[in-house]
């Protein structure tokens, strides 16, 4: 379609008068940034002025800045709970929002080991559908052809449940994917998916993987970009491949599908999809059978220009393996989001993954952001490159300067509105996919662990550490311990160590637990016990490279290669959590 010149956008020159008028929408946003926030925090604050949160503060109907941020102070989840758990409870009076709370949306963070639930109303969907209808008119301009192809996602809802007040209480994905946003989407050649509905919607995660799977092999020349949400999530659809090829061969040779597929709307789905392709299952059984797994994504899905997954922060260390699978190809980074809030967009989504920052969209909510090691926020236009910020929003659902708890580096503006690369969850010290276990979570998990090693043996862990080892698919935590044996003749035995790994397990939070039994996006837990004085050399390595001895302390977690070899080398046992912790998808009352 041929595009009029006068709709061309700063940002590069659209591919269709549809991404035009997106295109001019981010420079409209980002141009007024300041105003924007402005009039937003104004909105905010004149629709929400008679709940009970803001009457709390006297504002006296005032909506400038300078009242809100002398009067309204900077919280965290915790400060806000009672609130939560009340409307949780069914008190549907005004207290956060003067709009109804429509459901609650679960983060991967956690408070008291159970999800924080973020609450949300009806019209949010509408905003975070507009920043995603600004996606593939950026990817456009770096990508052309995507509109003669399709993409290959692994998407999936998650385990959902109701609070006691009856109101869903759900991650923001699998509220999206529910959504008449996303299930009655208009066609859109831009945005062409090789997964059926059907199979996304589908709560059975095998049967959710092996239908999207299979769709895209079945359409496999069609396949133009390959994506989830997570790099995690990708490798892990990579490897429900190579266990399960013979399957997918079989089921393309005869036009069947396999008899672990029970769910009844994606059998009569697929009953219109599949047909006999001896030719094709024969290609899927010469490109599998082999050990020689690199560039399979380009082997398989030949017409791939790009991966499309989250590639940092805590992802950036699925970045070799997904190059070895892909051969190279570019990786996507295009949105900014989290459970509170929608944020952002990458506007050079083809920038090397190091190199990814997002634009801040100052529609979506109200920004205010923390200089690490300072306590006065600043606004959105006023950070500093090269410095680094904790963020703060204010909703309309109601979240007044709540502390996300992300860490983001300036790294430039477009046109006022900043720049930002996503640093690290603050606190957090492991995370395999979407789990995130902060120090005092461990020091939790080794205490009840090491008190069940000094009940059975009367052995207690001297000294440890950690490493999230991605080597493995899915990925799992590694703890190093070095044992104080009080008795030679009561060595801890095999099988209480392998006890003792689940007992860590039972003790880690409700994210973790989930993505080990209804996710598995985290795989069992190892102990690798290490020889007496492992902590004792880990010290003087240190110290060699700088450290003082003065100020030295074991870290909780360790990522440095040399470190982990020196680890790996001293250690003269390994052991694996022998089930699964205890979850369900109930939250604990408190």
């Amino acid at each position: 379609m041929a595009v009029d010149s006068n709709l061309s956008s700063p940002l590069g020159p659209p591919a269709c008068e549809k991404d035009a008028k997106a295109l001019r929408f981010i420079e409209e946003m980002t141009r007024n940034a300041d105003t924007v926030q402005e009039n937003l925090l104004a909105e905010i604050l004149a629709r929400n002025s008679n709940t009970e949160y803001l009457r709390r503060f006297n504002l006296g109907g005032a909506t400038d800045r300078d009242t809100f941020k002398t009067k309204i102070p900077i919280i965290t989840y915790e400060d806000l709970q009672p609130e939560i758990q009340r409307i949780a409870d069914g008190d549907r009076s005004p207290i956060l929002s003067a709009h109804p709370i429509s459901e609650f949306l679960t983060s991967s963070g956690t408070s008291a080991g159970e999800r924080k639930l973020m609450p949300t109303i009806r019209e949010e969907l509408d905003r975070r559908q507009l920043l995603y209808s600004l996606l593939m008119p950026v990817m456009n301009l770096y990508v052309p052809g995507l509109d003669k192809g399709k993409g290959l996602y692994f998407l999936f809802v998650k385990s959902e449940t109701k609070t006691p007040g009856g109101l869903p209480a759900r991650p923001v994905l699998t509220s999206y994917y529910k959504s008449e946003h996303f299930r009655s989407r208009p066609y859109d050649p831009y945005n062409v998916y090789t997964s059926p509905n059907e199979a996304i919607l589908c709560p059975d995660s095998f049967q959710s993987m092996y239908t999207q799977m299979l769709c895209g092999l079945l359409d496999r020349l069609s396949v133009v970009r390959v994506g989830a949400v997570f790099a995690s999530g990708l490798l892990r659809a990579i490897r429900f491949l190579q266990l399960h090829w013979s399957r997918f061969a079989h089921d393309i040779e005869f036009g069947c599908l396999d008899f672990e597929i029970t769910d009844r709307s994606i059998r009569q789905c697929m009953s219109g999809i599949i047909k006999p392709d001896p030719a094709l299952a024969e290609f899927i059984r010469q490109e599998c059978k082999s050990e020689y797994w690199e560039r399979i994504i380009t082997r398989i899905w030949p017409n791939t220009k790009y991966i499309d997954v989250i590639v940092t922060g805590a992802m950036a260390q699925y970045i070799p393996t997904l190059e070895y699978y892909s051969g190279g190809l570019p990786m996507a980074c295009t949105m900014y989001a989290s459970s509170e809030c929608y944020f952002g967009l990458n506007l050079n989504p083809m920038s090397k993954p190091s190199e990814v920052s997002y634009t801040i969209m100052p529609n979506m909510a109200y920004f205010e952001f923390i200089p690490l090691g300072g306590t006065k926020a600043v606004e959105l236009v006023d950070v500093k490159i090269g410095k680094e910020y904790e963020l703060v929003v204010t909703t309309y659902a109601g979240l007044c300067r709540y502390r996300v708890g992300d860490i983001l580096r300036v790294t430039g503006f477009h046109n006022s509105a900043p720049q930002f690369h996503f640093v690290r969850r603050k606190n957090v010290l492991l995370s395999i996919d979407s789990d995130k276990t902060d120090e005092s979570e461990l020091q939790k998990a080794v205490e009840n662990a090491s008190r069940l090693l000094h009940e059975e043996c009367g052995s207690r862990v001297a000294e440890y550490t950690s490493y999230a080892d991605t080597s493995t698919i899915p990925g799992h935590y590694v703890l190093y311990w070095e044992l104080l044996v009080r008795d030679g003749a009561r060595q801890p035995s095999h099988e209480t160590l392998t006890r003792c790994c689940l007992e860590m397990e039972e003790s880690l939070n409700s994210v973790y637990r989930q993505s080990r039994v209804a996710d598995n996006s985290v795989g069992p837990l190892e102990i690798r016990v290490v020889r007496n004085g492992t902590f004792e050399e880990l010290m003087d390595y240190a110290i060699s490279r700088g450290a003082s001895i003065n100020q030295y302390k074991v870290p909780r977690c360790v990522n440095f290669t040399p470190i982990v070899e020196l680890l790996d080398s001293r250690v003269v046992s390994a052991h694996f959590s022998p089930a699964l912790p205890h979850w369900t998808p109930e939250r604990r009352r408190r």
